[in-house]
């Protein structure tokens, strides 16, 4: 069996125990934006403290906690190698704007003509550019994503944020 790249993500796990059970659609968008990340992904831990960077591939579990995202690392073999927690105030109005924009697209589809749901979309886009990059933002010294991996995490983080 082919040895998975070291600068990755190989399983993911939404622990959302703390949460209210969620819709069959949020369900499902969950299950393709864990499928997506997992499809193509990078993700590496820097060294800290003059200590070299644990080896990948990781494993993730992503969970609300105390009204914070958290991310537990492990190694492939189960070893913890890093927990951090992020504040979800910097995420709150993207999260907001995007599921406003998502539902205005998904009515736009039924609708509008084509023009109309094309400058829809882009604007979704955008915003979930901008949710990207505040997540890159908010992970920098903790963990090395490139804008692709981030944009797949923030459709997870939006998928998991009960609206």
């Amino acid at each position: 069996m082919k040895q998975p790249p070291p600068g990755r993500l190989i399983r993911i796990a939404i622990d959302d125990s703390a949460l209210p059970p969620p819709s069959p659609e949020m369900e499902q968008d969950r299950r393709v934006a864990v499928f997506d990340l997992l499809e193509e992904n990078s993700f590496r831990l820097p060294g800290r403290e003059g200590q070299a960077a644990p080896v990948g591939p990781y494993a993730l579990i992503l969970a609300l906690r105390e009204r914070r995202l958290v991310f537990d690392i492990s190694t492939e073999g189960g070893e913890r190698v890093a927990e951090f927690h992020l504040a979800l105030g910097p995420f709150r109005q993207t999260v907001k704007d995007y599921f406003q924009i998502c539902t205005s697209y998904f009515d736009a589809v039924k609708r509008l003509p084509p023009a109309q749901i094309e400058a829809i979309d882009m604007a979704r886009r955008g915003i979930h550019n901008e949710g990207a990059r505040t997540l890159q933002e908010r992970l920098e010294g903790k963990a090395i994503i490139d804008i692709d991996t981030s944009r797949r995490l923030f459709t997870l983080i939006c998928a998991l944020i009960p609206e």
